[in-house]
């Protein structure tokens, strides 16, 4: 099945700026140690790849899901197979006690590139998760680049997205208010990053979703609404790899808009998907009626598809790289734009933000509101969209 063609393009994005840059990318690759963390993830697993077929002398994969890192390894060794270079993988936590022991004994990194998040909206319904959202994308952020930091790194890549553009959602927000202290950070050590759209079919996310449903002969469900840009595995991959390695202190890359990425539909992306295998979409008027007739209508070569608008807690109606407010450098790459970052950061509102979360983190138990509320001191234009309904809600 071409993935391209399933959301709506004929041409891969990056492939110009990959080949004018690949000399600079193979030499800087082949002569350095490697460190991605969250790197059983779909991009995770897309920049390993990326750096395991250019040689370097180390590439170690830090991962919570062992099955997941299990497949990676693999993977690797089925399509690209092995390496001079020491490569190996670890199953543990960014967060904890293990990770500053493997970054004690590695004798140090070049290159720390961290894809670990949380990324879906429907982690913003409870409190709980919600300050597993803010560990995981903001406090292990920070974690992470200082022991980089302290290592000798040369260089920290951390993974934002679209999202943090204009953010309606917690995750989004969570994200930008990573990027504020990435730019603290980055007076200790370089980093980059980079905003990019949904990963197409990525682990966990609605069109990865329509494989299972498929495999489990189930309806397909999907908003006919919600218009997003997509990027392959692959070109995930390459964008994070060329920010990490190309971009200057606190750049952000993202996929510049041309007539080769285009923002479309779920539901568009769901009929092109049964099409190619074969199946008609049939369009049924409710979740009841699609669960109730699949059998009756998955013998006659139709699918029952429920398409709806979303009404959802954090849904953005499109998606958006950068604001009007940022700096921007169109002209360094073909497909790729740059957000330059100048040095500078809000120190007081960095603090309130780590006093108030602790003093959050100190109750018995928590409520979302002052998790908002903190939010929104930190994002003081954020346009949380909360609907009081989510996705879990949703078949």
């Amino acid at each position: 099945m071409n993935t391209l063609e399933l959301i709506g393009r004929d041409r891969p994005l990056f492939d110009a700026d990959v080949s004018r840059h690949e000399q600079q990318l193979s030499s800087l690759v082949a002569g350095g140690r490697f460190l991605v963390i969250g790197g059983a993830g779909s991009i995770g697993q897309a920049v390993t790849r990326e750096i395991f077929k250019r040689g370097p002398k180390v590439l170690h994969v830090v991962d919570i899901s062992e099955n997941n890192m299990v497949e990676l390894v693999r993977d690797i060794r089925s399509t690209l197979g092995y390496i001079e270079g020491d490569f190996r993988t670890f199953a543990i936590d960014c967060g904890g006690r293990e990770f500053e022991a493997l970054m004690h004994a590695s004798g140090g990194y070049d290159y720390v590139l961290n894809l670990s998040a949380l990324k879906h909206v429907r982690s913003e319904k409870d409190p709980f998760t919600l300050m597993r959202l803010i560990e995981v994308n903001v406090l292990n952020t920070v974690k992470t680049m200082e022991l980089a930091r302290a290592r000798g790194a040369r260089k920290y890549f951390c993974v934002s997205t679209d999202k943090a553009a204009n953010p309606v959602n917690m995750m989004g927000a969570s994200k930008r208010i990573m990027e504020m202290f990435l730019m603290r950070a980055s007076e200790g050590l370089p980093l980059s990053t980079a905003r990019f759209a949904n990963v197409a079919f990525s682990d966990g996310s609605l069109l990865h979703g329509f494989n299972q449903r498929f495999t489990k002969r189930q309806p397909i469900s999907a908003p006919n609404d919600v218009r997003r840009y997509f990027v392959t595995p692959q070109e995930s991959g390459e964008l994070c790899l060329m920010s990490c390695l190309l971009g200057e202190n606190r750049d952000i890359f993202f996929p510049k808009l041309s007539e080769h990425l285009h923002l479309t539909t779920f539901s568009d992306i769901a009929v092109r998907y049964l099409n190619a295998l074969g199946y008609e979409p049939h369009e049924c008027a409710s979740e009841d009626e699609a669960r109730d007739r699949a059998s009756e209508l998955i013998a006659q070569k139709k699918w029952p598809c429920y398409f709806f608008s979303s009404d959802t807690t954090g849904e953005k109606d499109f998606e958006e790289f950068f604001t009007d407010r940022e700096t921007l450098d169109m002209a360094r790459f073909e497909s790729i734009g740059v957000i330059q970052n100048a040095a500078g950061f809000d120190l007081a509102r960095l603090q309130h933000f780590e006093a108030t979360l602790a003093a959050i983190k100190a109750q018995p138990t928590w409520d979302k509101a002052e998790i908002v509320d903190l939010f929104n001191h930190m994002i003081p234009d954020f346009a949380h969209k909360e609907t009081g309904k989510y996705l879990d809600a949703r078949m």
